[in-house]
């Protein structure tokens, strides 16, 4: 697998982001000053507007669609002031996530899933191919009920190098549907399976190398809620982390090539949230209100690290452990772990405002990519939390 690649064919308007560049060492301090070391001033410049369209599609004679998004509309589109160059962006917004399911019956619902390989940002002046599912990392967010039955429909784009196929780890079958729905470029395969287990699940692509298919990015996560769904909650997010292999060193310039030998070796030169550095401190970071209260379903796609997640400045009111939603959540921690190809779900109410810091505590992956950004507007609470402005100083993290 060379660096012979050929950009993929991605059509249609996109939005420019006009974030201030920045270089790889740049980046570097940044996300090191994210975790306490400095306080930076900057937050950031802007973010794409564009969403991927991906949603509900309606309901009809007993169906619910979640729909494949056509190739013309896959990807964002950003400026990269670095090298003055329009650049496909496969980060996923955390906000695209289907809304909480109301009904109580069970019902089919069609998923629509496009193998999709293609050429965009990894980092400042840096790209890489990765490999996703309906042109995002993570895929969509799928949304079911317990007792539904999930019919998938794989579809491989005709410009894919790769076969590519989906295990569901919500699926009771063979390899989660894997063999059913491996298909060659060009081909559509499918399968269907009964919702039998409530609970947030990592799905991926299963062929073989199939770390590798993880590592480019082919992974996601779907909720099988229960009856009579979760808890309400005024804001949901969808993030999940990942790790990237390559040849070149990080911060390196220009297409990079993945490197099979770091990946048997378990030598990531990236970890990120969301596809790639910067997708959730510049692009999308998550925004809230004071009082209001946040959800998170957070899942690993590795594929080799185990995560032990934490939002800097905030303490989980609840967290559902391995992704179980009918075991009682375990209540005030300050951080989750999460192994990959797992997940989990945590809940907290915003009481204060500020930028609060994504991360995974093994902080030195922060020097390597991993950061976001929770943005909490509102009035100040100083019955809570008051920075002292004499006799004392605020250490951070």
């Amino acid at each position: 697998m060379g660096n012979s690649h050929r950009q993929a064919k991605i059509r249609g308007e996109g939005t420019l982001d006009e974030a201030e560049g920045a270089s790889p060492m740049s980046r570097r301090s940044l996300l090191a000053a994210s975790v306490g070391l400095t306080v930076g001033a900057a937050l950031m410049a802007g973010k794409t507007a564009a969403q991927e369209g991906h949603a509900m599609a309606g309901e009809a004679e007993g169906q619910v669609a979640q729909s494949r998004v056509p190739l013309n509309t896959l990807s964002n589109r950003i400026y990269d002031v670095d090298t003055g160059e329009i650049i496909v962006d496969i980060s996923k917004n955390p906000t695209d996530i289907p809304p909480p399911i109301i009904r109580s019956e069970p019902r089919t619902v069609i998923v629509n899933l496009e193998t999709v390989e293609l050429e965009a940002r990894l980092d400042t002046g840096t790209s890489y191919r990765f490999w996703t599912f309906n042109g995002t990392v993570p895929g969509p967010f799928v949304r079911v009920r317990v007792g539904d039955t999930v019919e998938v429909h794989l579809r491989n784009h005709p410009d894919s190098w790769m076969a590519h196929n989906v295990d569901f780890h919500a699926a009771t079958g063979p390899g989660g549907g894997a063999g059913a729905t491996t298909a060659n470029p060009g081909e559509e395969m499918g399968v269907r399976f009964k919702a039998l287990n409530p609970g947030l699940y990592v799905y991926h692509c299963a062929v073989p190398p199939v770390a590798m298919h993880i590592s480019s990015g082919m992974y996601g996560l779907i909720l099988v809620e229960p009856e009579g769904g979760l808890p309400p909650v005024d804001r949901e997010f969808y993030v999940m982390q990942g790790e990237i292999y390559t040849e070149e060193p990080f911060g390196s310039r220009g297409l990079l090539t993945e490197s099979y030998d770091k990946l048997l070796g378990e030598r990531p030169e990236y970890f990120v949230f969301n596809g790639h550095v910067g997708a959730l401190t510049e692009h999308y970071p998550l925004q809230a209100k004071v009082g209001e209260t946040v959800r998170i379903f957070f899942g690993v796609g590795g594929p080799n690290f185990t995560s032990t997640f934490h939002v800097i400045g905030e303490i989980f009111d609840r967290a559902y452990q391995s992704g179980s939603v009918t075991s009682a959540p375990v209540t005030d921690v300050q951080s989750i772990t999460v192994g990959p190809g797992s997940a989990n779900i945590v809940e907290f109410k915003c009481e204060v405002p500020g930028r609060f810091v994504l991360v995974d505590h093994a902080l030195s992956r922060a020097e390597k990519g991993l950061a976001g950004y929770l943005i909490v507007e509102g009035e100040a609470n100083p019955e809570i939390f008051e920075p002292l402005q004499e006799g004392g100083e605020d250490m951070g993290h």
